[in-house]
């Protein structure tokens, strides 16, 4: 088990930026998006993604289109990462016929296989083993297609985390498990479900190879997972990385976080991705204060589109509750 941290960036600028363009899509999208729940313009619930964006947008950059990931009931920033556009994105959450999956999926269901992201699972756990049918598809068809899990720190006490575990190591198969450990599974703390310090130690049990990063760092996470996808698309089997993050919102709308210690919260709180990335592009001048405002006023903009195309899109038709079904 390794642990990374980030190195000077040897990256194109363009990359660099762009990467913190996606994660200031997913904060202001969630951001945008709490308040309409909170005003009652959004049905069903919400499980939002503030704090943790470095760790979509990290593992995505490395991913071609025709790569696959699996998702969970908090799937709002990997569906941006992945490209998920997020007009389709938000008429889903309206539960709007242009949505990405039609209206019918919804805010824990998001996802458009266009791009990679395979409808995501409420089921905690849910992804590890499709994520692991996929890779074998890709495996016995003789591509060199990746498939990436993320998982919370919760999921890794289901039992699907080590069935998917082991069936990927004994078959050597091209997934990459990401466990996003923001050290809470909704208010239960990690270390009261398990005896290890660390999520990435279980991989050992497996024989397959782990590492830790930096889940607030993207340029971490970006080389972290780098070093796991070339393995994997080069024939040489699955990885566990843990990224070590922290949720900046409940772990649902209704959720006031009264069990979260104030002074870990602090901490955590002082460590904002969007503010490292943002210094590290400033570090090597790829970024200056009033790029950083351009970017946030343009995705301000795309977001108040995205309202407006989904409140004026149309509700699914009843008959379309017939459509899209396999027996």
């Amino acid at each position: 088990m390794s642990r990374k941290t980030a190195q000077k960036p040897d990256m194109q600028p363009e990359l660099l930026v762009e990467m913190y363009r996606k994660m200031v899509r997913i904060r202001r999208f969630e951001d945008a998006i709490h308040l309409k729940f909170l005003d009652g313009a959004l049905p069903g619930t919400v499980h939002l993604y503030q704090g943790q964006e470095a760790v979509a947008v990290g593992v995505c950059a490395n991913l071609r289109t025709d790569d696959v990931i699996t998702s969970t009931h908090r799937p709002h920033g990997h569906a941006i990462a992945k490209g998920v556009p997020i007009k389709s994105l938000m008429a889903e959450l309206y539960g709007k016929s242009t949505g990405c999956c039609k209206g019918k999926g919804g805010s824990m269901h998001v996802g458009d296989a266009s791009v990679g992201m395979l409808p995501a699972i409420a089921i905690v756990g849910g992804g590890l083993t499709i994520a692991a049918g996929c890779a074998l598809a890709f495996k016995l068809k003789r591509k060199d297609n990746v498939a990436v899990s993320f998982l919370g720190d919760g999921a890794a006490n289901e039992g699907d985390f080590h069935e998917a575990l082991n069936m990927a190591a004994i078959w050597d198969l091209p997934v990459v498990y990401v466990c996003e450990n923001n050290l809470y599974g909704a208010s239960t703390r990690v270390n009261k479900v398990m005896k290890v310090k660390d999520v990435a130690e279980r991989a050992r049990a497996y024989g397959m190879p782990s590492a830790i990063a930096d889940g607030n760092d993207v340029l971490a996470v970006y080389e972290c997972v780098r070093e796991a996808i070339e393995r994997a698309r080069s024939g040489g089997g699955p990885t566990l990385i843990e990224c070590k993050t922290y949720r900046r919102c409940g772990h649902s709308r209704s959720d006031a976080n009264a069990y979260r210690d104030k002074t870990e919260q602090q901490e955590w709180l002082a460590r904002d991705p969007l503010v490292i990335a943002r210094d590290k592009l400033k570090a090597v001048g790829a970024l200056t204060d009033e790029d950083s405002d351009t970017i946030e006023a343009e995705i301000d903009a795309e977001i108040e589109e995205a309202f407006a195309f989904a409140e004026a899109s149309p509700l699914p038709a009843p008959e379309d509750c017939l459509k899209d079904l396999w027996a």
